[in-house]
């Protein structure tokens, strides 16, 4: 099975544009409850106080506040970027040339091909498991799961050994070759170097203020 990609964001390769900001936004409301602890911690931290048009808040409690917003925002921001416009393919290519340890690189490699294949199996075992007139209530039914979790286990050890053996007679050596070497364009390299510069003149702000 191959590897699925990542939904990419409106626009593919090219600059963001205005369809790509809904895209963008949607998913960094996950940062939500980051940005409501960060807005009480003015409040509730202590130590020196200042006052801030008219409320008396917490020196120690701001600066927290303002790293809780920082690196939170940017951490976001980075993933969703990269989750929107790389593919998983790429991204494992893209940690194999970081110099990753190769065993970790094939564990993830091998759970995302896999990964759909143990769904599957798992939703043709609670099928059968239904068609039989099962159905889970509460504790006494927790050995039935409690087995298919077994069966599924050993399904799953069964099928990496034959894949494993399969890949060694053909020549498995530990890593996957590489068929299509792909090299990034100056303007890749732009879009890339945005953020860490933003995070830049983040840190500058930070030291500066």
């Amino acid at each position: 099975m191959g590897v699925r990609a990542v939904r990419r964001a409106p626009g593919g390769g090219r600059p963001p544009g205005p369809g790509a900001r809904p895209f963008l936004l949607k998913r960094l409301l996950i940062e939500v409850p980051f940005v409501a602890f960060a807005v009480l911690m003015p409040f509730v931290a202590e130590g020196e106080r200042v006052d801030v048009l008219g409320l008396s808040l917490s020196v120690n409690g701001l600066w927290g506040a303002w790293n809780v917003l920082a690196k939170g925002t940017l951490g976001v921001a980075a993933s969703v970027l990269l989750a929107s416009t790389t593919e998983l393919r790429e991204l494992l290519l893209g940690l194999q040339r970081l110099r990753l340890p190769p065993l970790l690189v094939q564990i993830a490699s091998f759970m995302i091909r896999y990964g759909d294949v143990i769904t599957d199996e798992m939703r043709r075992m609670r099928i059968a498991r239904e068609s039989r007139g099962f159905e889970a209530r509460g504790i006494r039914h927790w050995g039935v799961l409690a087995k298919s979790a077994g069966a599924l286990f050993i399904r799953s050890y069964e099928r990496g050994e034959r894949v494993h053996l399969a890949m060694v007679s053909r020549g498995y050596a530990g890593s996957m070759p590489v068929i299509d070497e792909v090299t990034a364009s100056r303007a890749q390299w732009s879009y890339a170097l945005a953020l860490p510069f933003a995070a830049l003149v983040v840190c500058l702000l930070g030291w500066t203020l």
